[in-house]
């Protein structure tokens, strides 16, 4: 799978953001010089993590037959200190469906090991840019 992301034009800041046949925006908010047109950066990576929770739960109860109708998910951020390398997530569940005690606690224990969860929290990334060859400006 690749992201691919390339400018819509030279004066703006948006640009798209093509992921296999799915086809995103992304820009910066207007105090940052963008035209809010569509999410920044920041907010794909806070809405990876909820929507990873809530399918890993679709999924989680499907296979044990658990009756959770839907998820919600709420993802709030509080990047005050994200220079200092502080970003904090605030994630409110709402499991739909008539759950016991017990399937809730089970499916909000599920919740924090989704894949993103675990990635976002216990995972050394690497990045490594590089410039392509032969690139030319316009």
């Amino acid at each position: 799978m690749t992201v691919t992301v390339n400018t819509v034009s030279a004066e703006g800041l948006r640009h798209t953001v093509q992921i296999d046949d799915h086809e995103l925006f992304a820009d910066a908010p207007v105090s940052a010089g963008g035209e809010g047109s569509a999410p920044e950066p920041h907010d794909y990576f806070d809405a990876a993590l909820g929507a990873c929770k809530a399918l890993t739960l679709k999924m989680y109860a499907k296979k044990k037959d658990i009756p959770l109708t839907g998820v919600g998910v709420e993802v709030k951020r509080d990047n005050s200190e994200e220079q200092k390398g502080k970003y904090a997530l605030h994630v409110k569940l709402t499991l739909k469906g008539v759950l016991t005690d017990a399937q809730r606690d089970e499916l909000h224990r599920v919740a924090d090991r989704c894949p993103v969860h675990k990635l976002m929290t216990t995972s050394e990334v690497s990045i490594e840019t590089h410039l392509a060859e032969g690139a030319f400006s316009q």
